[in-house]
């Protein structure tokens, strides 16, 4: 099948490149000429596990990318919309999936064959049957329907795993306005006939991904309201409370017959921290939250959410301040800068909060991640901050490390630490450090008395990890 995908992010550039694994002829479009020159050679323009294997296996075969969005549209059978849709306060913007609408009916307007245009960007429910609609006839002077087919696929990846994902995908939505575009997408998806497949109407592929995201985002922050609890309380120390959580049967089954448990892959979104990031949750809950206000229909449990997600940064602050009240002129190294390992996007990441209230507060901030540093000096090019280039600088020195990222990396730092005289403060965003290695240790989701602080030992309650 010959398919146009329209927008190189992230997930332009996985669809486009596993499509091609999946043998279709597959040609990517972006108006950034040095990004179309970056995949023509071959190279992923974002760090994503297995993207530079498919890409090199499929460029000058299966996949091209160029910046002619007309020929691309005119030689492809259907176009997959994949632009950004960032968030407002008041809602989502739709200005990129709108102008791709229009471009694309222009084109339209050039061709007798039917041409299936699908959106797989994240649009709130209404959009691929509402305005994408209007302005693709609006542009082609054609019917949809009729002279050309609409629908709604939407993408369920991980960054990080989201080559992985789209192998082996845990589901298919496919979401069509018209028997002929429902056709194109299962020819689309046939290379995965063993997949579940749901097939709806647009609004409701547009639902689907948003209630996805919204229950992911939701645990995030109930986990981590349970957490600022525990360490309000005192006596309690989180881990220990999602541990016994976790082995509730809904999250870790027994398999039959053997006594074994399963953990199910939601366990790992009721985990304490400093707060979820990244370019989908944060964005996709305020989406609609809004639209939710906009039709008459409050959402208090999602905008619960993203309250608290928005003040969870600030606990890292607070515990730091339980050592260091007044920060002007502490030495602060703030541990990992993308929103979750294995990727290198910025996007609402944690990171950019603590960043700035250090950096405001008067700290001397320096900054360490294994691969998003370059994307954090495109994102902060206006703070003041060092880049240590290895673990080891970024250790050495510093009066407090503040770990925000979950990078198995990190796990080398009590090591580090072990060789300092006198040792950092260490406040652990993920909880993913043993206390117990630490002379002065702060963690989301538990409380340390004065004496414990002092002597350098657990709280009562805290676990041996």
């Amino acid at each position: 099948m010959r398919v146009a995908v329209i927008g190189t992010g992230y997930v332009g550039i996985v669809s486009g490149a596993c499509l091609a694994e999946a043998g279709h002829e597959v040609v990517c479009v972006d108006v950034d000429p040095e990004k179309v020159d970056r995949i023509n050679a071959g190279r992923a323009p974002i760090h994503e596990a297995g993207l530079d294997e498919l890409l090199h296996r499929n460029v000058g075969t299966r996949l091209r990318a160029t910046t002619d969005l007309r020929r691309a549209v005119l030689d492809a059978e259907l176009s997959l919309i994949c632009v950004g849709t960032p968030s407002t306060p008041d809602g989502i913007d739709l200005r990129y999936v709108l102008q791709c609408a229009r471009d694309i009916g222009t084109v339209l307007r050039e061709t007798e064959r039917f041409h299936a245009v699908v959106v797989k960007s994240t649009v709130v429910p209404g959009t691929t049957d509402g305005p994408v609609t209007a302005v693709l006839e609006e542009a082609s002077g054609k019917v949809a329907g009729r002279d050309f087919g609409v629908g709604m696929n939407p993408e369920f990846l991980t960054e990080g795993q989201a080559v992985r994902d789209f192998a082996r995908p845990d589901r298919i939505v496919l979401g069509a306005s018209d028997a002929r575009t429902l056709q194109a997408l299962e020819r689309l998806y046939e290379a995965f006939p063993d997949t579940p497949t749901l097939r709806v109407n647009p609004r409701t592929a547009e639902m689907i991904k948003y209630a996805s995201n919204a229950m992911l985002a939701t645990q995030i922050s109930f986990a981590n309201e349970i957490a600022n609890l525990c360490a309000a309380l005192g006596g309690i120390d989180v881990t220990e409370v999602t541990d016994g959580v976790h082995l509730s049967g809904y999250l870790s089954p027994l398999v039959p017959g053997s006594g074994d448990r399963v953990r199910a892959p939601l366990a790992s979104f009721l985990e304490a921290g400093c707060g979820f990031g990244g370019s989908c949750l944060p964005k996709d809950v305020t989406a609609l939250a809004a639209q939710g206000r906009e039709v008459g229909t409050p959402m208090p449990v999602l905008e619960a959410v993203l309250a608290t997600n928005r003040a969870q940064p600030g606990r890292m602050l607070d515990l730091l301040r339980i050592h260091y009240p007044d920060l002007t002129g502490v030495r602060v190294t703030v541990l990992g800068l993308a929103f979750k390992p294995d990727t290198d996007d910025m996007r609402e990441s944690p990171a950019i909060p603590i960043l700035r209230e250090l950096v405001s507060a008067g700290a001397r901030v320096r900054a360490y991640d294994p691969v998003a540093m370059d994307a954090a000096r495109e994102a902060l090019p206006d703070l003041p901050l060092a880049y240590a280039p290895t673990l080891e600088d970024a250790v050495a020195e510093a009066d407090a490390l503040v770990l925000v990222t979950r990078w198995a990396e990190f796990q080398r730092v009590a090591e580090r630490v072990a060789e300092l005289d006198p040792q950092p403060v260490v406040v652990d965003g993920r909880r993913v450090l043993d206390p117990k290695r630490f002379e002065r240790y702060e963690g989301i989701g538990v409380r340390r008395e004065p004496s414990d602080i002092a002597s350098g030992a657990l709280a009562e309650g805290a676990p041996s990890v």
